[in-house]
């Protein structure tokens, strides 16, 4: 019985209490339905399988003890089916174990449903546009881009699995100074000349702009000889072979953040070029969408948003005095874009933002309320926290191509995708992480990939060993699964659905990634304790006799299906994090 079922059959149960006038004035109204009843496991496993504070939430308004409420309903659940014991402890709380057979009922719900165990569709109907990485296309992503990479792609299936219909889109930003930086650093490279001030570094340049130069003479075009272009200042100008370089690169680099990408097994839906917002006229569409409802003012020569109506802590300039949009007037059209596409057209636009873009949340939030959206329901902006790579305790800069920097291409070549990807999703995006390149590329249990990866093998290995014994799963009596260790295992299994459900809510997937480290946790000490494959004969009557260690078939056939039933609960939530569930390690 999963905590969920057990939920249902508690709150039924005191609805029909209430209904008979067993439980004082409390009216059956009063009593939450299943999805705000809470249910836990007891800290200390010897008060039962499952506990709930029941009882003292609907005290007062039942005009009773808590005690005294909680011995009532007690006194109705143990007539329920499935339940062994209900006793009241403490200020009133409600212990709850459950029979042999219907804790282990969980087991079946797992192997039945299979990959799908743990799935909900209650955010169905939604569409929910998330937006993360979205990298500048001037150099390879960082460790940074990384992170929300893991996280982001992670999210999107925890979100798939509650039903939602996720866009997975990735917004280029090619307008604007950042790509004349990254064009005038191509230039100086060509020419061999010292990197701008304010431009990009790392041998990652000298190899696009000799990219572009072959590129260009393969084709019959002498780029270094095209006209140049100085400022007052000396500084490369807006100039015929700037134009040359930024034209052939910027493709370049983005056909190599997209291999990143797929590398990583991260596959976006959108790839939205910011260019296209200016080229098609929706800035100008949008700012006159404001203008028309009086949000919009000229002054100091400059076209300027009234955020401050929406709650920001100043008005925002859009269109500068010498012409030039500011970034919010890209900001600004495409929200509308999503909100408002003829293609998936989203309820929710989450903006996935890293830890130097706090500022943006007034300006942003104040966009979505000028539209009559709501803040924090229609756009919602998670902000994620830095990341550290430690190697040999000390933290490290080891990319040889962009400079003093980490990218997503070190990462993966010092320890590869999976270890990347779960080490980078298992922390709460609100909180710094340290990598830890010895850990993760070490095979033992301190490292949390490898202890979860290996409980999944480990079960595959079990299945290896089970068929060679001719062990017959069809033969369980799951009531045979009545030990300590059994128990626990149970009841980390029946909690994965409402994980599921609590990482999509929250939009948490580090509970994912938590949980699987409980339940390998569990399994490990089981596998430990309790045999599936019978030993061989050894004469030794002590060891024949003791069947938890040598079990009948029955016992060994239940064993083996709930050794099953972990290792689809594993697999299913690696899957939640883009992770592999090997079969052998």
């Amino acid at each position: 019985m999963s905590p969920e079922a057990l939920a249902r059959i508690i709150s039924s149960t005191a609805v029909k209490m209430a209904q008979s006038g067993r439980l004082g004035s409390l009216e059956p109204d009063m009593v939450p339905d299943a999805d705000h009843l809470a249910v836990m496991r007891p800290k200390d496993r010897s008060h039962g399988d499952w506990s709930t504070n029941i009882a003292m939430q609907l005290a007062k308004k039942a005009g009773m003890r808590p005690v005294e409420l909680g011995q009532a309903l007690a006194e109705a659940l143990r007539e329920a089916d499935g339940i062994a014991q209900v006793d009241v402890a403490g200020p009133g709380f409600i212990n709850i174990t459950l029979d042999s057979a219907s804790a282990a009922a969980v087991v079946d719900a797992v192997l039945e449903a299979g990959s799908a165990f743990g799935s909900n569709d209650h955010l169905s109907g939604r569409t929910l546009n998330l937006e993360f990485v979205s990298a500048n296309p001037t150099g390879p992503i960082h460790i940074g881009g990384t992170r929300w990479a893991a996280v982001g792609d992670s999210m999107a299936r925890v979100l798939e699995a509650n039903g939602a219909k996720v866009v997975r889109e990735y917004y280029f930003n090619d307008h604007g100074t950042q790509i004349d930086r990254f064009s005038r650093s191509l230039v100086a490279a060509a020419h061999g000349e010292p990197v701008p001030a304010d431009g990009y570094k790392g041998s990652y340049i000298d190899e696009i702009a000799s990219r572009v130069v072959k590129e260009a003479a393969d084709e019959g075009q002498d780029i270094l000889a095209m006209p140049r272009v100085r400022d007052q200042d000396g500084a490369e100008g807006d100039s015929p072979q700037r134009e040359a370089f930024r034209t052939r690169a910027v493709p370049m680099m983005f056909a190599e953040i997209q291999q990143s990408m797929r590398d990583f097994r991260v596959n976006f839906d959108v790839w939205f070029h910011e260019n296209s917002l200016y080229e098609s006229g929706q800035v100008e569409r949008a700012i006159d969408e404001l203008r028309a409802k009086g949000d919009i003012f000229e002054k100091d020569g400059a076209t300027w948003f009234r955020s401050t109506t929406y709650g920001d802590d100043k008005d925002r300039v859009i269109i500068k005095s010498d012409g030039h949009a500011a970034y919010v007037a890209a900001d600004i059209a495409y929200y509308l874009n999503k909100r408002r596409r003829a293609k998936d057209p989203c309820d929710e636009a989450i903006y996935m933002l890293g830890a130097d873009h706090h500022g943006y949340i007034g300006r942003m939030m104040a966009i979505c309320a000028a539209f009559g959206d709501t803040p924090g329901v229609n756009m919602q902006i998670l902000i994620g926290q830095l990341v550290n790579v430690i190697k040999d305790g000390q933290a490290v800069r080891m990319s040889k191509r962009a400079g003093n920097v980490v990218t997503i291409d070190d990462l993966v070549d010092a320890v590869g995708v999976d270890a990347a990807r779960y080490s980078l999703a298992r922390t709460d995006y609100n909180q710094s992480v340290d990598i830890d390149l010895d850990l993760l590329a070490s095979h033992t249990n301190d490292n949390p990939v490898y202890y979860v990866q290996y409980a999944h093998a480990r079960s595959k290995n079990v299945d290896r060993n089970a068929a060679q014994a001719g062990i017959d799963p069809s033969a369980a009596d799951l009531s045979l699964l009545d030990t300590a260790a059994d128990n626990e295992v149970l009841g980390v299994l029946a909690l994965y659905p409402n994980v599921v459900q609590t990482a999509g809510d929250q939009k948490a997937p580090h509970r994912v990634a938590h949980y699987l480290e409980q339940l390998a946790g569990v399994y490990h000490r089981w596998y430990n304790l309790e045999r599936v494959v019978p030993m061989e004969p050894t004469g030794r009557a002590d060891l024949d006799q003791d069947e938890d260690r040598n079990p009948q078939p029955a016992r060994a056939a239940a064993r083996l299906r709930l050794n099953d039933a972990v290792q689809q609960v594993i697999a299913n939530g690696l899957g939640l994090l883009g992770v592999q569930a090997p079969d052998r390690m």
